[in-house]
């Protein structure tokens, strides 16, 4: 990677990913996009275009002006949003990854685009879930998913893209507040036990679901884009996870540093029902094996971590 496009450089995974891509590679060689204007300075310095993925000239735009060589497409509407709107999901999430497959086709870029386990549903086998298994989800999600890691095959073997993936569990992060998705209440209930002591799950005691921190997530993009492309098979969906935990783990871990920290719950049913179409744990051994992944953070160095981190952030504000 030289020269690299990221669109939705403002979501969650966009923001500290394309810090940590300026860091490493230089600020004037990591081009941020999204829809919305960064007028906060969430990305930092570096160029920043405002990007609808579903423009796709205006993309093929962008990209050729900077020349780039790598695309990192991140533009999407998570679960729970996705499911209370599935046609906009469809049309938003499916159309934004075309147009930037074709980007990436015309202009002969590396291109990674994340998947999830939402890309699994039902039928799918709940414990060590392996890497090539039955996946029939039922969400728009999901579909959308198992969609992406599909035409992400196609455009490999058929025009030579040099396509990349990750099925990433919930993520977890201090930097970006929860953004719809099934998982977040994985992330919301650090700010709730920081600010109230306490925390309303919307899933149910007992709901496992594989988790990841984001720097985990970060240094898993850049470690697969690196990586040498002949050694890789499965190239656009890795399982890739750090932890399986359900909501009671969180608390148990909160209240090492909260002993007053208290969670009720009041189970939405739309998450829940999402969650329990998802596996309790899958099997990442396909990553480490082709090219060398290995989470860093478990539950409890986390959790240390997420309270240091928000600590900072209420400090400076």
């Amino acid at each position: 990677m030289k020269r690299i496009l990221v669109t939705g450089a403002l979501g969650q995974i966009g923001s500290e990913l394309t810090s940590e891509l300026r860091y490493r590679y230089g600020n004037d060689y990591v081009i941020a996009t999204d829809i919305r204007n960064d007028s906060e300075g969430t990305v930092g310095d570096g160029p920043f275009e405002v990007l609808d993925v579903m423009d796709g000239e205006r993309m093929f735009e962008i990209a050729k002006q900077y020349e780039v060589d790598t695309i990192i497409h991140l533009a999407a509407l998570l679960s729970a949003t996705a499911e209370n709107k599935p046609l906009l999901a469809w049309n938003l999430n499916m159309g934004g990854l075309v147009n930037a497959l074709e980007v990436a086709r015309e202009l002969n870029t590396q291109f990674f685009t994340p998947s999830s386990i939402g890309a699994f549903g039902p039928t799918t086998p709940k414990d060590e879930t392996p890497q090539v298994t039955i996946q029939r989800p039922t969400t728009m999600y999901g579909v959308n998913k198992v969609a992406g890691e599909l035409l992400c095959d196609y455009y490999y073997q058929r025009f030579g893209v040099d396509t990349r993936g990750l099925r990433f569990p919930g993520l977890i992060s201090y930097v970006t507040p929860p953004g719809g998705g099934t998982t977040d209440y994985a992330v919301d209930i650090y700010y709730k036990a920081l600010a109230n002591q306490s925390y309303r799950c919307y899933l149910r005691e007992g709901t496992y679901m594989d988790m990841m921190y984001m720097p985990d997530a970060i240094e898993a993009i850049i470690q697969l884009m690196e990586a040498d492309g002949d050694k890789l098979i499965h190239r656009n969906a890795y399982n890739v996870t750090a932890m399986s935990v359900a909501p009671e783990h969180f608390a148990n871990a909160i209240r090492e540093h909260i002993p007053q920290f208290n969670m009720t719950y009041d189970v939405d049913p739309v998450r829940q029902s999402i969650a329990d179409s998802w596996p309790n744990a899958i099997d990442s051994s396909i990553a480490w094996e082709e090219w060398g992944f290995r989470a860093k953070y478990d539950l409890n160095s986390m959790t240390g971590d997420m309270f240091q981190k928000l600590r900072g952030k209420l400090i400076q504000k």
